[in-house]
C-alpha cells in the first residue's frame, strides 16, 4: 500500500508518499480500506519530532479515518467485511489501510458521507471525554472554548447547544467568529482585539463560566482561572501557548476550581473502547438528526500531505482539513 512517510524530522516538506507493507491485523482488530482520513494538530507535532506515537502504535501519522472494513479479526463480533466505519486511531490513517481495533470503531452516522465522517472521531471523542465524561457540564451552565474555529471548537459548539448549555468562544478573525456564530455559539469573542477574561465575566452576570477546554495551555492558563465561576472546571487538551508557567494558587481555593488534562492517544486500550461506546450513545443521534455536522474545511490528495500540513499550521482553516488516498 501507499503511506506518507515522514523521512525526518521537520517541517512539511519531510512528508512523503510512499510504498510500505499493508499492515497485518491482531485478532481484535479490522483492517479498514481508508476513504479519508483527517488532520489533527498532534500529527504536526509528531512530524517535527516532538510527539513520537506511543509503543507499538503504526509508524505513519493520522489518528482517525473513515473507510470500508476489509478484514476482521477472529475475535471481533459486531463488524463485519463491507461495513462503512469510522475509527479513532493510534495512528497509522495517512496510508491506503490501517490496522484498528475493533472496539474503537464507528458506523457511519445517517447523513453523513463516508468521506466527512473521516472528520467526526477524534473531535466527538475529545469534546465528549473532557467537557461531558470528566468536566460534567449540564444544560443550564456556560461553556467557553478557546480556537472556537477549529476542529474541536465547531464541533464543541455544536454538542454543547445541543445539550443545552451556553457557548462562548474565542477566534482570531471576524470571518471566523462568523461562523461560530452561525453554527451556535452565542458570545464570540476576538481574542486580539478584546480581553476574554473580561466577556466572560460580563456575559455571566460576574460570575464567570462553568467549563473551559482550552488548547492554549501555558499562556491562557491563569486568565482562563481568572475567567471561572465558582465550582469552575478548566480543562487542558493543548500547549500551543507553551506547557510551563506560574499561577496564583489563590485563585483555586476560594472558589474550588478544577483543572485537569488529558490526551486521548495514550489512553489504554479499554478506555478507549469505553470513550467511543458513549460516544456513539450520546453523540451519535445528534449527528444523525443533523444537529451536530462534520465542519470540512478543504481536502487534499494524501500525496500533498505536506499542503495539507503547511495548511493548519497557517491556521487559516475553519474545521478539519482531510486527505483522500
Amino acid at each position: 500500500m501507499k503511506a506518507v512517510v515522514i523521512t525526518t524530522a521537520g517541517g512539511p516538506e519531510v512528508l512523503q508518499l510512499q510504498q510500505v507493507n499493508d499492515p497485518e491485523i491482531k485478532d481484535d482488530e479490522i483492517l479498514i480500506k481508508v476513504e479519508a482520513t483527517a488532520l489533527n494538530r498532534a500529527d504536526t507535532f509528531q512530524r517535527n519530532g516532538s510527539y513520537p506515537p506511543p509503543k507499538g502504535a503504526s509508524p505513519y501519522l493520522g489518528l482517525e479515518c473513515s473507510g470500508t472494513i476489509q478484514a476482521v479479526g477472529k475475535d471481533v463480533s459486531r463488524w463485519k467485511v463491507g461495513d462503512q466505519v469510522c475509527a479513532l486511531l493510534n495512528g497509522g490513517g495517512y496510508a491506503e489501510k490501517v490496522a484498528v481495533h475493533g472496539g474503537h470503531v464507528l458506523p457511519i452516522p445517517p447523513g453523513v458521507s463516508l468521506k466527512d465522517a473521516a472528520g467526526l472521531p477524534e473531535v466527538a471523542c475529545t469534546v465528549w471525554s473532557t467537557v461531558f465524561m470528566m468536566s460534567r457540564l449540564s444544560a443550564g451552565e456556560t461553556f467557553l472554548v478557546h480556537g472556537g474555529s477549529s476542529g474541536i471548537g465547531t464541533f464543541a459548539i455544536q454538542i454543547v447547544k445541543n445539550k443545552g448549555a451556553t457557548v462562548l468562544v474565542t477566534a482570531g478573525s471576524e470571518e471566523k467568529l462568523a461562523f461560530c456564530k452561525k453554527l451556535g455559539a452565542d458570545v464570540c469573542i476576538n481574542y486580539k482585539r478584546e480581553d476574554f477574561v473580561a466577556r466572560a465575566k460580563e456575559e455571566t452576570g460576574g460570575k464567570g463560566v462553568d467549563v473551559i477546554l482550552d488548547c492554549i495551555g501555558a499562556s491562557y492558563l491563569q486568565r482562563n482561572l481568572d475567567s471561572l465561576n465558582f465550582d469552575g472546571r478548566l480543562f487542558i487538551i493543548g500547549f500551543q501557548g507553551g506547557a510551563v508557567t506560574e499561577i496564583k494558587l489563590n485563585t483555586l481555593l476560594p472558589k474550588r476550581l478544577t483543572v485537569q488534562g488529558a490526551a486521548l492517544r495514550p489512553r489504554s486500550t479499554e478506555n478507549k473502547a469505553m470513550v467511543v461506546s458513549e460516544v456513539e450513545k450520546n453523540v451519535w443521534p445528534a449527528v444523525a438528526a443533523g444537529k451536530v455536522k462534520p465542519i470540512i474545511y478543504k481536502s487534499f490528495p494524501l500525496s500533498e500531505a505536506g499542503e495539507a500540513h503547511r495548511l493548519m499550521e497557517s491556521s487559516e482553516h475553519i474545521g478539519k482539513i482531510l486527505l483522500v488516498p
